[in-house]
């Protein structure tokens, strides 16, 4: 099985199969689980969900892979892939996402990028033009 990491990237924490852990979950670096975790997770920086994982969690987190089987929501600064191994249900915030053939994904997606005061000003700019263009004799 092949994970997207970089080269530089070393998996600096691992939960195995047959680890069970419930509660909040903070990391810096790359944290593969494979085991079972509930609660919630919070990082920066890289999630790897294993083949072998059952993971019931809010995330927030900068890149996502899921291998294994997800229940929650996601919030992703930069990219989440689901691979054919991957199941999820829950809903999925972030800019990219991959999903692989085989791979299942049930719930909502959002792929907006938060920007409010641009996207107001430019709305704003564009009506003041429209409404001097009717004005126009």
């Amino acid at each position: 099985m092949k994970f997207r990491l970089k080269q530089s990237d070393q998996v600096s924490g691992f939960l195995d199969k047959g680890t069970n852990m419930t509660g909040e979950l903070e990391f810096a670096g790359t944290l593969r689980i494979d085991g079972n975790f509930q609660g919630s997770i919070s990082t920066g920086d890289n999630l790897v969900i294993g083949e072998h994982a059952v993971v019931h969690a809010d995330i927030k987190v900068g890149e996502l892979e899921i291998h294994g089987q997800f229940f929650g929501s996601i919030q992703a600064k930069h990219r989440v892939e689901i691979f054919p191994s991957g199941r999820v249900r829950g809903d999925i915030h972030t800019p990219v996402l991959c999903v692989n053939a085989g791979a299942m994904l049930d719930g909502g997606i959002r792929m907006v990028d938060e920007r409010p005061e641009e996207t107001s000003v430019a709305t704003q700019a564009i009506s003041e033009q429209s409404d001097t263009e009717h004005e126009r004799p």
